[in-house]
C-alpha cells in the first residue's frame, strides 16, 4: 500500500466557544507554521499536508490538500492540538470537530464494483482514479476509520488484480502409482452402507468400517507424528467468540462461511412456553418465533482449530527456555458454510481434524516444518502409498500483510498437499501445513522474555480429506490396501446388515 500514491481533499471546521475573530492573527500564525513545519513532519521534502484555505468566525474552517505522508485527517488533529495552545491564552475553547467535505482518490486500472463501504457516502471511478467521499464526524477521525476505509479499498484493488488467487509453485511430486479404483469414492461408500447423510446440510454419518479406517489414519498419525516430534495434547474451544476472530484476522472475511451460534434471550419456561405449546399442538418447529427469542451471535462454531487455542497464551510472556511447543487437539468437529460447494467426503460442512500447533523462535518454526514435512511423505509414500504432490502457496494478501519477502523464502506461507483422484482426473487438497509468522504471537499479544521474535505454525489434519484421497485411488477392498495400511487395520467390522 506504500506505493499508492493517495490524494487527500478535507474541508472541516473547529467549533469554538465563542467568535474566534480576535484571534484572526494568531490562528494565521499558527497555520502558516503549520504549512512549514508541522504538517510536513514524517514526510519527504515536498510532500505532506498544506492548509490551502481558512476563515475565523464562530468557528474556524480549513481546507487541506495532502499526499500519503501526512493524510488530511492526521493533520487536522495536528492542527487542532497547536489552535488549542495558541487559543488557550485569549480563553477560546475548541468544542469539537466537524467535516464538511472529505474525498480521497486511490488511483487503480481498473475500476471497483459498487460497494456498501460504512462511513462512505460516494464512491465513483473517474480517469483511472477511485474517489470515495466520506461522511464522517470526529470520533471517527480520532479512531482512524479513513485509514482502515482506505486498506479495505486498497485490499479490494490487490484482490481485483490477482483474482483473490494464491502463486503455486510445485515443491514435489510422487512417481505414478497403481490406481486400482476410478469410482468416486463417496458414491461406493454409500453404496457399501458405510456411510449415512446426516440430517444436516454438508454432514455424514460413519459407520464402523470407514470409522476404523479414520481410528487408523489417527493411530497412524500417533505413531509417526506426534510422538516422534514430541507433541502434548490440549482441548481446544468449539465455539468461538468474536474477539478470537479479531485477533487472529478472522473477523475480516468468515461471515459466509461460519456457522453463527446465538444463545436464548433467557431460560425461564414462560419465555419459551408458547413455542413448546406450538410443537405440541402441530407437531413443527416454529422457526420463526424462535428467530425472535434468540439473542445476537456470540461467535460461531469452530471453523480453524487453532485461533481459540491463543487464548490459552494471550498476554503472557514466555520463558526462552520452553520453546519450541508443541501441541494438537483432536477433541471436536470443525464447521464451515461450504453453501454449493459441498461434495460428498471431500468438502463437508462438519468434517474431523488433528490440529497441530507448534510455537517457537523463527528458526525453530522452520526446522520443525521441515522435519513434519519429512513424516508427511513418509506416511504418503511409504504407509498409505498414494499419488501426490506438495506446492507452495503464496496467498496473494500476504504481501499486504507485509509478508511477501518471507513468503519468497518460503518461510512464512503454506504448503498444500494435493492427491490425485482417477475419478474426476483432478488433483484434491488433502493436507496442508502452514509457518505463520508472527501473526498469532502479535495477534493474541504473547512475548518471550527475551525479547527475541516469537512465531507459529499448524497444520490440519483432516481425516475425512485422507480417507476421500484414498479410497479414490485404492477403492475400498482392504486386499487391494497397501500393507502398511491393512496391517494396522487388520480386519473391518461388520456390525450391521439391512433388508
Amino acid at each position: 500500500m506504500n506505493e499508492v500514491k493517495l490524494r487527500f481533499h478535507l474541508i472541516g471546521r473547529f467549533k469554538l466557544s465563542k467568535n474566534g475573530a480576535e484571534a484572526k492573527d494568531d490562528v494565521a500564525g499558527v497555520i502558516d507554521d503549520a504549512n512549514k513545519n508541522i504538517l510536513k513532519k514524517g514526510a519527504p521534502e515536498g510532500g505532506g499536508a498544506e492548509v490551502v484555505s481558512w476563515n475565523v468566525d464562530d468557528t474556524i474552517m480549513v481546507e487541506i490538500k495532502s499526499d500519503r505522508y501526512v493524510r488530511a485527517h492526521d493533520a487536522l488533529l495536528r492542527l487542532r492540538k497547536a489552535l488549542t495552545r495558541i487559543l488557550g491564552k485569549r480563553r477560546i475553547g475548541i468544542r469539537g470537530i466537524e467535516v464538511e467535505k472529505f474525498i480521497i482518490t486511490i488511483p487503480t486500472e481498473k475500476p471497483l464494483r459498487k460497494l456498501k463501504i460504512p462511513f462512505v457516502k460516494d464512491m465513483q471511478y473517474k480517469n483511472g482514479n477511485i474517489l470515495l467521499e466520506l461522511d464522517v464526524a470526529e470520533p471517527q477521525i480520532e479512531s482512524r476509520v479513513p485509514d482502515r476505509i482506505i486498506t479495505l479499498i486498497v485490499d479490494k484493488i490487490e484482490s481485483q488484480k490477482y483474482g483473490k488467487k494464491e502463486h503455486w509453485e510445485l515443491l514435489w511430486e510422487s512417481k505414478e502409482k497403481t490406481l486400482r479404483f476410478t469410482g468416486d469414492p463417496t458414491q461406493e461408500l454409500i453404496k457399501r452402507r458405510w456411510i449415512k447423510h446426516g440430517s444436516c446440510r454438508g454432514q455424514w454419518i460413519f459407520g464402523p468400517q470407514i470409522t476404523k479406517v479414520l481410528r487408523t489414519f489417527e493411530q497412524i498419525v500417533e505413531e509417526e507424528i506426534l510422538r516422534p516430534l514430541g507433541y502434548h495434547e490440549m482441548v481446544f474451544p468449539k465455539v468461538v467468540a468474536w474477539d478470537v476472530w479479531k485477533r487472529s484476522g478472522h473477523a475480516k472475511a468468515i461471515y459466509p462461511e461460519m456457522y453463527y451460534v446465538c444463545p436464548p434471550k433467557t431460560r425461564d419456561e414462560t419465555y419459551w412456553e408458547d413455542i413448546m405449546d406450538y410443537y405440541k399442538v402441530t407437531l413443527e418447529v416454529p422457526l420463526d418465533m424462535i428467530k425472535e427469542r434468540i439473542d445476537k451471535p456470540i461467535g460461531g462454531l469452530c471453523y480453524a482449530q487453532c485461533p481459540p487455542a491463543w487464548g490459552f497464551l494471550e498476554g503472557e510472556t514466555l520463558p526462552d527456555d520452553i520453546l519450541p511447543i508443541r501441541v494438537f487437539d483432536k477433541s471436536g468437529t470443525s464447521h464451515r458454510y461450504e453453501s454449493g460447494g459441498i461434495r460428498g467426503i471431500e468438502r463437508m460442512d462438519e468434517f474431523h481434524r488433528i490440529e497441530l500447533l507448534w510455537i517457537g523462535t523463527p528458526e525453530q518454526i522452520t526446522e520443525h516444518s521441515k522435519k513434519l514435512q519429512e513424516r508427511y511423505k513418509h506416511i504418503f509414500e511409504n504407509i498409505l502409498d498414494l499419488q501426490w504432490r506438495m506446492a507452495w502457496v503464496t496467498p496473494w494478501f500476504m504481501a499486504q500483510e507485509g509478508l511477501g519477502g518471507l513468503a519468497e523464502k518460503k518461510e512464512v506461507g503454506t504448503i498444500d498437499y494435493e492427491a490425485f483422484m482417477p475419478y474426476s482426473k483432478k488433483w484434491m487438497e488433502f493436507q496442508n501445513l502452514s509457518n505463520n509468522g508472527d501473526k498469532y504471537p502479535n495477534g493474541f499479544n504473547v512475548k518471550l522474555q527475551s525479547g527475541e521474535e516469537l512465531w507459529s505454525g499448524c497444520s490440519g489434519i483432516g481425516l475425512e480429506r485422507w480417507a476421500a484421497a484414498f479410497f479414490a485411488q485404492k477403492g475400498l477392498d482392504a486386499g487391494d490396501w497397501p500393507s502398511g495400511l491393512r496391517r494396522r487395520v487388520k480386519t473391518l467390522p461388520e456390525v450391521f446388515r439391512f433388508l
